[in-house]
């Protein structure tokens, strides 16, 4: 592996460290609950800066890894994130941590992770080389059935605990279908029938759970919560969701910490927040309203700024790759990145359900930083990849120029 700094992406790399810089301020802010717990500043926020410290390390590393190698390894990467998502739906499973309600956490060793995370790195893998081997049109119908099959075994586990990390999946594999060029007859197939299926699935649980207050068991039991939160979201407004309770209480401080930083265009100013000590996991989900608060509405369009600039030069790169593998998972990872946090910033705002979705690299979360990083790693080894290709080749027209007999005319 030849470390050639030369061509590593500069501009990738500086998108990196302004959301790492992004997440250091924002964890002092946010963190305010977890000092109060633990009695010590340098416990929650020490170990999470760690955590950034490993994603940088990992994405320096991973940037020379060559993309081949990649792909390679997100076939055994998917095997093994596969096992460990459905092992968190076995009742009575050791290995299984619940957290908030919800077993999706994973302990071996006396490291706590989300397989889920894990499994979303190396399905975008998977299916990107997938679909890269399409040669004829035979192929787009052959390709497309096999990776909604590989699809839909890794997303089934997933939606028993988190149905909008599934449903964000399925978007990313949804686009990876559009950039491939499946046919529209195929993929908006996929997509009513995903439609009429959690339709239906919200009428069963919404009218034979949630309303007459029954108990759901059994691995799909956290069905009850979605359907709850999606009814609380789009329900009339006759005043009773400013009244706070246990359900609501994330959105009404996040809503009142919007409403502070609103006040001026640069927010009341980082280390001034007042609702960071109310805001339930202000250091994770809601991040960005405490972002908001303390930045107001320049902060947060320019962290909308960075997590776009993140897909545009992925596409940047993308456009000028030939090898069609490492052109779909660059942009499957890049509209992972983005997707989610756009996400995480409606949920924040009040624009849609609670999900659950951390702010790529800025919520607190050991996993999430590091596979995001891994994320950078993959995207920023593909663009060194072809800097590199280009320089070989513009090499070698010099070469043949320098080489070629000089004819003249007399």
């Amino acid at each position: 592996m030849k470390l050639n700094l030369k061509n590593i992406d500069r501009t990738f790399w500086g998108l990196f460290i302004a959301l790492i810089v992004v997440a250091i301020i924002a964890l002092f802010s946010a963190s305010s609950t977890l000092v109060y717990q633990r009695g010590s500043v340098l416990g929650p926020i020490g170990s999470q800066i760690l955590f950034i410290i490993l994603g940088v390390v990992a994405a320096y590393i991973i940037q020379f890894i060559p993309a081949y190698w990649v792909r390679f390894g997100g076939y055994a990467l998917l095997a093994i994130s596969t096992l460990l998502v459905y092992s968190t739906i076995i009742p009575g499973n050791p290995l299984v941590v619940t957290i908030n309600g919800a077993a999706r956490w994973v302990r071996i060793a006396g490291i706590t992770f989300q397989p889920s995370e894990l499994a979303k790195l190396s399905l975008i893998i998977v299916v990107a080389d997938q679909l890269a081997r399409i040669r004829t049109e035979d192929d787009k119908r052959k390709y497309f059935y096999r990776t909604l099959i590989i699809a839909g075994v890794v997303m089934l586990p997933i939606m028993a605990s988190n149905l909008s990390t599934a449903v964000l999946i399925g978007l990313i594999i949804f686009c990876l279908w559009i950039l491939a060029r499946i046919p529209w007859k195929y993929t908006l197939s996929v997509v009513c029938s995903a439609v009429v299926a959690l339709a239906l699935v919200y009428a069963i649980v919404g009218f034979g759970f949630v309303r007459p207050q029954r108990e759901m068991r059994g691995p799909f039991k956290r069905a009850t919560t979605w359907v709850s939160r999606i009814d609380r979201h789009f329900e009339h407004d006759d005043g009773s969701k400013y009244i706070l309770t246990d359900d609501n209480i994330q959105e009404v401080y996040s809503a009142v910490a919007i409403a502070r930083g609103g006040t001026t265009p640069f927010g009341v100013l980082p280390g001034n927040s007042k609702e960071r000590d109310y805001l339930p996991l202000a250091f994770a989900d809601y991040i960005f309203a405490i972002i908001v608060e303390e930045s107001g509405i320049i902060g947060a369009f320019a962290l909308i700024f960075l997590y776009m600039a993140v897909l545009f030069r992925a596409c940047n790169v993308s456009s000028r790759y030939s090898d069609m593998p490492a052109m779909l998972m660059t942009m499957g990872l890049a509209l992972m990145i983005t997707c989610q946090a756009l996400i995480s910033m409606l949920v924040a705002v009040g624009l849609g359900p609670v999900t659950g979705q951390p702010l790529p690299l800025i919520s607190r979360g050991g996993t999430s930083v590091l596979i995001t990083s891994v994320y950078f790693g993959i995207m920023m080894g593909v663009s060194r990849e072809q800097l590199e290709l280009r320089e070989r080749v513009n090499e070698t027209i010099i070469d043949s120029q320098e080489d070629a007999p000089i004819v003249t005319l007399e």
